[in-house]
């Protein structure tokens, strides 16, 4: 399965002849039905639209479509139903007119001081009709589900991107740990090294000269102590762990955005505790490395549905 971003954007368009039955029978134009979709990541699945008029009363058919196929983004719905300039201009029928003017008559009896109607208010009034012989609804329906394949489709090249970038970084990171294993022994080694060297000098012992056997043991105790206070081969071992988790996730795809976004977590408390035990400088500056990645990928992981 892929892993899908929750960013994209598709559209279509649908042009029909409609026939207005508030005009001459000759009178027709072509329609067109524009619709366009975009999301941008979110929590959840958010979905807004933006309908004419005309299509505002399928917006519920719309919504069990979207909500079918997508589970996480902040979605834009818009769609419109537009005419030619033909239409907008045809010339109503004398029937139309005569209705016009028996309702304004009427609303004049009740409200003297209404304003009458206009030339514009009748080409606009008269316009709206256009489209009310037709049910737009399965033309909707039909260019959404086109429109929706193309946004996954946009989403799926988006999300592949993503899993490309994500396995460079988690290829880096586990470099990075490679790194760090064989310092902490080192350290180790140095530091008992040390404390034998001061026990030496404090005793006053020249050189190739025995240390007592009490002085070994604490320098020993003293070195034990020590690597357990900097061991980091237990934040290694997560780590290493939390990548084959992520990898294995990435393989599998789906919606696994929620679950990449906890692991992001965990790796950088696992960088963070890193760094607090380091004891030399070469950790520390692996441990900022790591971060600098992780934090890369909590960016992209965002994007992630």
């Amino acid at each position: 399965m892929s892993v899908y971003s929750m960013t994209g954007y598709a559209s279509a368009q649908h042009s029909s002849a409609a026939t207005s039955p508030a005009c001459d029978a000759a009178t027709s134009s072509a329609m067109r039905l524009g619709l366009e979709i975009r999301s941008v990541n979110s929590r959840y699945l958010d979905l807004s639209f933006k309908l004419s008029d005309e299509l505002r009363s399928f917006e519920p058919a719309l919504r069990e479509l979207l909500v079918r196929r997508l589970k996480r983004g902040k979605v834009e719905i818009r769609a419109v139903l537009e005419s030619n300039a033909a239409n907008l201009m045809a010339e109503p029928s004398t029937r139309l007119l005569q209705r016009l003017n028996t309702i304004q008559d009427s609303v004049k009896a009740w409200l003297p001081q209404a304003t009458p109607l206009s030339v514009a208010d009748v080409i606009r009034l008269t316009a709206g009709t256009s489209t009310t012989g037709q049910d737009w609804q399965a033309s909707l329906l039909a260019l959404a589900e086109q429109v929706l394949q193309s946004l996954l489709a946009a989403r799926e090249r988006e999300g592949a991107r993503l899993a490309l970038m994500l396995q460079d970084r988690m290829g880096q990171l586990r470099s990075l740990a490679a790194q760090a294993e064989p310092l902490v022994p080192q350290l180790v080694a140095q530091q008992r090294q040390r404390f034998l060297d001061r026990w030496r000098d404090a005793m006053g012992l020249v050189e190739g000269g025995a240390l007592p056997e009490a002085a070994q043991d604490r320098a020993l105790a003293e070195a034990t102590a020590f690597a357990i206070r900097i061991d980091v081969a237990e934040e290694l071992t997560r780590l290493s762990s939390h990548l084959d988790e992520l990898a294995r996730l990435i393989t599998k795809g789906g919606e696994i955005g929620k679950r990449l976004d906890f692991l992001i977590q965990e790796l950088h408390r696992e960088a963070n505790t890193l760094g607090s035990k380091s004891a030399a400088l070469e950790l520390t500056h692996i441990s900022v490395d790591m971060k600098v990645l992780i934090e890369q990928m909590r960016e992209q992981v965002q994007n992630i549905e």
